[in-house]
């Protein structure tokens, strides 16, 4: 017997694989704060302090999929004078679990892409300021665009990699991943301790230096 909802459910949101037909499903979005040493110095904070995590929910009003090669607009968020680009390594689980040893953590990535997390500065530095939660800095809606999932078998380590944002042809961010205060590998494995992770979440690993203002 089918189930009876009061309204129909949400459609599953999902990003593009590189050639494949199918499609990722999302579940769950976590982001990792301040996993770069000079991003954390620009926001204020120094050393290798243990990882932590926020959300951004997994539903079609937060994720924005880019497909390859396309432009795609969002809208200038409300409330803001600051919206702030963060151009971030996304890490696509494929393999669920819990308490994940470092060592294996990488046999549980699907994939990787790029991905924006999306700020409103001004408003995630008062909540900072009021020790409140930052949902209504990161959480809003279009806040998470992500690009095409390139399938792990197919990238390979990506340890070396470079990561760069322009805007209007204008380089913001350039860095490696080597930069990376905790790698993707020890990043699922501490993640995996504070949540049961499963197939279809998403990790933002952390933004480089260079975040700034975007404008209308």
């Amino acid at each position: 017997k089918s189930m009876d909802y009061l309204f129909s459910p949400p459609d599953v949101v999902s990003v593009p694989v590189v050639g494949q037909q199918a499609r990722f499903p999302i579940h769950r979005i976590y982001c990792v704060g301040r996993n770069y040493e000079e991003h954390a110095k620009e926001m204020g904070f120094t050393g290798r302090e243990p990882p932590f995590f926020f959300c951004k929910p997994g539903d079609a009003q937060s994720v924005v999929a880019v497909p390859a090669d396309q432009i795609v607009d969002i809208p200038y968020p409300s409330l803001t004078q600051n919206f702030h680009h963060e151009i971030e390594l996304v890490v696509a689980i494929g393999q669920g679990g819990v308490n994940i040893p470092e060592a294996s953590a990488l046999n549980h990535v699907f994939g990787y892409a790029v991905g924006l997390d999306m700020t409103r500065r001004d408003l995630q530095f008062k909540m900072r300021e009021q020790g409140r939660p930052w949902e209504i800095g990161k959480a809003f809606d279009h806040s998470a665009p992500v690009g095409v999932l390139h399938r792990r078998a197919e990238t390979g380590d990506v340890s070396l990699a470079h990561i760069t944002l322009t805007v209007n042809g204008e380089v913001r961010q350039q860095s490696q991943l080597t930069h990376l205060i905790w790698s993707v590998a020890e990043t699922i494995a501490n993640l995996s301790t504070l949540f049961a992770l499963q197939p279809g979440d998403l990790v933002f690993t952390g933004t480089p230096e260079g975040v700034g203002p975007v404008v209308p």
